[in-house]
């Protein structure tokens, strides 16, 4: 059976309905929300995601996951795991505001969408398209549209001729209140036409 938000986004969006059609239904990505998948989505900027696994892989080998632990680890073992100096004080910093009480990961589902944008966007490293997905697949956030994404993008402009990101998100509007889930579907396109798998 076809999922209510996907019906009401294929009704919106007859292209939608068109890549369903072809390609079949899109995967909704869903991650264990917490200080783990914050780290592993700042190890996932601007590198491949198989190549931001392996890394994660091959931090938790050495210490399990926990601010604490990762706080004792030195700079110098990070970079023999195969994370980078700037990523390094990112998942330092976060470890160190989890520490210190600045701010509460395990209870952010509480608070409303802005504030939790806000609390996340605030700490070092982290930014808007970390913030949004980590909304999308940790907190299943049904209405987030991470315009910053760069297959989102290129995805926009193929499909709907969008060049400018307010052209993006104006067009993006037409599809509240499940935004996240026309993400999922612009990138189940993006992949599928490139013959890549999730």
């Amino acid at each position: 059976m076809i999922p209510n938000y996907i019906q009401q986004l294929t009704q919106a969006e007859p292209i939608f309905q068109n890549i369903i059609v072809r390609y079949g239904m899109p995967k909704i990505t869903t991650r264990k929300a917490g200080f783990g998948a914050l780290v592993h989505l700042i190890l996932e900027q601007q590198v491949s995601i198989a190549s931001a696994k392996s890394c994660y892989i091959k931090i938790e080998n050495h210490s399990p996951i926990i601010p604490k632990n990762l706080l004792l680890i030195s700079n110098e073992q990070f970079k023999t795991l195969g994370v980078s100096k700037q990523k390094t004080l990112y998942i330092k910093n976060l470890a160190q505001q989890i520490v210190d009480n600045t701010i509460d990961i395990e209870n952010l589902h509480t608070l409303p969408n802005e504030e939790i944008f806000k609390k996340l966007t605030s700490l070092k490293g982290i930014g808007s398209w970390t913030a949004q997905v980590y909304m999308m697949f940790c907190l299943q956030n049904p209405d987030i549209f991470p315009v910053g994404d760069i297959a989102v993008q290129k995805t926009m402009q193929e499909l709907f001729g969008c060049t400018t990101i307010q052209q993006m998100e104006e067009k993006a509007n037409q599809w509240k209140p499940y935004r996240s889930y026309a993400t999922y579907i612009l990138w189940h396109h993006y992949l599928s036409i490139r013959n890549r798998s999730v």
